[in-house]
């Protein structure tokens, strides 16, 4: 496997070509953002954490019936994936309030509802990533009513064995963001990536932050945190 030009670079990663039409390499860099990239800074050492992170949890998943882009780890930043279409939203699910929700609705953070949240955004920077519903998610041609039938689906999945894996160690699963992709055969498959920087993880007996939210809230020791997780996914 050659990996080639860069196909596409985000906030966090990198997207290289491989000579292989159905294989990409994504490159986890050490850059971080937050609300909607007007925050910025670089965090020694978040991209191979992440990888770390992400190829252990993507490997959890898949051992529990969940497809993924997922191939294998290349090094410590790279990881050899299938190429995906990317449908243009983010599914977000909230086990507990947090955040924007938390915000936008003015209910204390750390609120726990008696049902699972999940919430659509659109992912358009130029307009922040509004929230939508499933008829605008269809409207927009971005899926069909049984893809996101389907996705939603597995979405509830993946928020029930990451619940059970994060309650063995410790950890409250806050809430987390997925993306999914269609492969060129046209199958599904959970994409991106799953770490500290796509959910709020908080310690059980003591709600310690161990996500993103250090850098969004200047809370300090970002990478301790990512750290902590990495340490108890591989204890």
């Amino acid at each position: 496997m050659e990996k080639r030009e860069m196909l596409y670079e985000g906030k966090a990663k990198q997207v290289f070509l491989t000579d292989d039409p159905d294989l990409i390499v994504i490159h986890y860099k050490d850059d971080a953002s937050a609300y909607n990239n007007v925050k910025k800074a670089t965090i020694e050492g978040k991209g191979p954490l992440n990888n770390q992170i992400s190829t252990i949890i993507f490997k959890y998943l898949m051992e529990h019936g969940i497809p993924t882009h997922f191939v294998e780890q290349l090094g410590e930043r790279d990881q050899l994936c299938r190429r995906v279409t990317i449908f243009p939203i983010e599914v977000i699910v909230r086990n507990v309030i947090a955040g924007s929700m938390a915000k936008r609705l003015d209910i204390s953070e750390g609120t726990r509802p008696s049902n699972t949240i999940i919430d659509i955004c659109y992912k358009k920077d130029e307009l922040g990533d509004p929230l939508i519903n499933n008829d605008h998610v269809v409207a927009l041609g971005i899926a069909t009513y049984e893809e996101l039938d389907e996705i939603l689906a597995m979405t509830r999945k993946i928020n029930t064995l990451l619940t059970d894996l994060f309650n063995g160690l410790g950890v409250n699963l806050i809430d987390f963001k997925v993306e999914f992709g269609k492969t060129s055969d046209g199958k599904i498959v959970l994409a991106d990536e799953i770490s500290p920087d796509t959910s709020r993880l908080w310690d059980a007996e003591t709600n310690e932050k161990l996500d993103k939210d250090r850098f969004r809230r200047d809370l300090g020791k970002v990478r301790e945190a990512y750290e902590e997780i990495l340490r108890r996914l591989t204890k």
